[in-house]
């Protein structure tokens, strides 16, 4: 599989994976506020993130404050943007040199696989947080990972 192939299917699990959180997080009350708020953060980055490689102003803050229904809707809003900017950009596309300004106001230049896949594992490091943090709660964490989602054919 191409490298193209693998991303969309990296981003089919990420939003996956994102769903399975949120069914978890409505099936615990009250919702622990630190996992949610990782939840939003990660929505937040992708944004950020889509925002930087369009050269557009991001829809939401990196650390937005969001309901658990707004998560939802912006995983859908989400996993919509990154498939169609897929589509778009093409395999030819993803070795392209990307700048951007981080948070801190420096400039850097990454190719844009580089920074698609590092979307994918920032989400895959904070669901590791939401999942501990949920535990801690004393709350059942949703089982994300990405061999799970793959053996069951839910990411294909």
């Amino acid at each position: 599989m191409e490298m193209s192939g693998h991303l969309r299917r990296f981003f089919r699990y990420d939003n996956w994976a994102n769903r399975e959180v949120i069914a978890a997080l409505k099936n615990s009350t009250p919702v622990p506020p630190r996992s949610l708020k990782l939840l939003a953060h990660l929505l937040g980055t992708q944004y950020e993130w889509y925002s930087r490689i369009r050269k557009e102003q991001s829809l939401l803050a990196i650390w937005p404050d969001l309901t658990l229904g707004q998560c939802e809707e912006h995983t859908g809003n989400l996993q919509t943007l990154w498939s169609h900017y897929l589509d778009e950009i093409g395999p030819q596309g993803l070795s392209a040199p990307i700048t951007y300004k981080n948070t801190e106001g420096q400039f850097w230049t990454n190719a844009l696989q580089d920074i698609l896949l590092h979307v994918i594992f920032h989400s895959t490091y904070h669901r590791g947080q939401i999942a501990t943090d949920m535990r801690a709660a004393g709350f059942t964490p949703a089982y994300t990972d990405f061999i799970h989602g793959a053996r069951l054919n839910l990411i294909d």
